[in-house]
């Protein structure tokens, strides 16, 4: 397969695949692989939705680091992110999984099950907006989740990050997805494909609105499409 396919805000396509060929795909679990192909069998240029490997052993170190235990992931498409997480919490991990897209999940399914980390996953069918919403509602998972991966639709991003500052307990993690936008940020919007327009804003409203929240330490780092990584202090 092509592995160009997978959006990455460096330049040179030399250097993207000389880190996945030499540090990425070597450490790639079989099943993420089998995934990662699967995805683009059915979606074909749209696997780039997914997380791109390094992007994946990345948010997996970050993981393991934290000892994290009980995780929210707000969007799924097919679930990339969400065997790279479940592979590496623990036994009794939990993760809450949201999609309004039932079909893709289930895309990822059988590798989910075929990885054994099936049993971590509880995956709601929703709009991340009602069922965030739904879980605040009965109290009990307030301030309790170690850490959330938010890769969804960007001109929400704001409204989950509110929400998530009651469910990420203090000394947790947020970690936001797609936020320098194929690089449109820094472009101009006559100079931006249409399509991406809307997107392009929503994440340069949210990298201000992070970058000013008293309520967060903040790294964005050049990985992927970029990575925003929140620490939740108060």
């Amino acid at each position: 397969m092509s592995d160009s396919v997978f959006k990455t805000i460096l330049q040179s396509q030399t250097l993207q695949k000389y880190i996945f060929d030499t540090s990425a795909f070597p450490r790639e679990h079989e099943l993420q692989k089998s995934l990662r192909e699967a995805t683009l069998k059915k979606y074909g240029q749209r696997v780039e939705i997914s997380v791109p490997a390094d992007e994946g052993l990345f948010i997996s170190i970050i993981l393991k680091l934290m000892n994290a235990k009980k995780t929210l992931e707000i969007g799924v498409f097919t679930g990339y992110s969400l065997l790279t997480t479940a592979l590496a919490l623990p036994d009794d991990g939990q993760i809450i999984a949201i999609d309004p897209d039932r079909e893709a999940f289930e895309v990822g399914l059988p590798f989910i099950q075929k990885a054994g980390v099936e049993h971590k996953i509880t995956f709601i069918h929703s709009d991340a907006t009602s069922a965030l919403n739904e879980i605040l509602k009965d109290g009990k998972s307030k301030d309790s989740f170690d850490f959330a991966f938010i890769d969804a639709d960007k001109e929400n991003y704001i409204n989950y990050h509110e929400q998530m500052l009651k469910l990420v307990k203090v000394g947790g993690v947020i970690v936001y997805d797609n936020t320098l936008w194929y690089g449109t940020v820094v472009i101009g919007e006559e100079k931006t494909p249409e399509h991406f327009r809307v997107g392009r804003q929503a994440i340069i409203e949210l990298n201000k609105f992070l970058a000013s929240d008293s309520h967060i330490e903040i790294a964005q780092i050049s990985i992927g499409d970029g990575v925003t990584i929140c620490r939740r202090i108060s």
